[in-house]
């Protein structure tokens, strides 16, 4: 048990960039999920619309804890975005999302598809062992991701950056941070996050 130590190791205001050298550390994973993890939060109609594009007839929740006025029971976000004019899921921002998503939609689509809001793309995997840096590999915790507008692994406020952090095991490794780092013309740029 145990959740994954994530490292920034980019950071830029460029978010074809920023994806770009989020593509690195994947390409040196020996296996690479067929899904990603799609992250989002949705603040205008537009932004929701691109996301539900890439993401066709997954559910959004609300931002926040919702209950119903009268009952006082948990609301879902139940629209479907799709079939709704621009005024009806207005009243319903910020919406998120948060799914595993085909991975050829998420990366043909993913920058035609950023608005305004945080969102994330997480590619979950297994690195080859690499007994030069005295690091297994391990598929629970291998990976890496990029977050649009923010500078956080677990989603936290809105930044201009966008950042790159690369997954290793829940005991953390230095060491093969900095060589995945380094593969991607960045460097750690500090402590390591909580991760997956």
């Amino acid at each position: 048990m145990g959740n994954s130590r994530a490292y920034p190791v980019f950071r830029t205001t460029d978010a074809a960039e920023a994806y770009r050298r989020a593509g690195r550390p994947c390409a040196l994973l020996e296996q690479v999920e067929d899904k990603v993890w799609l992250f989002a939060e949705l603040p205008t109609v537009r932004d929701v619309r691109q996301i539900a594009a890439i993401a066709p007839g997954l559910p959004f929740d609300y931002a926040g804890t919702r209950t119903g006025p009268t009952t006082g029971d948990h609301l879902w976000f139940d629209l479907d975005v799709t079939a709704l004019d621009d005024a009806a899921p207005a009243g319903h921002l910020p919406p998120t999302f948060s799914e595993e998503v085909g991975r050829e939609r998420v990366e043909d689509g993913i920058l035609a598809a950023l608005g305004e809001g945080t969102a994330s793309v997480e590619w979950h995997g297994c690195r080859p062992d690499d007994p030069e840096a005295d690091s297994d590999g391990y598929p629970k915790y291998d990976g890496a991701h990029v977050v649009f507008h923010g500078d956080e692994a677990q989603y936290g406020h809105w930044t201009e950056e966008h950042t790159v952090f690369v997954h290793v095991t829940k005991f953390g490794d230095p060491p093969r941070a900095r060589k995945l780092a380094a593969h991607i013309g960045g460097e750690v740029l500090g402590e390591a996050q909580l991760g997956w």
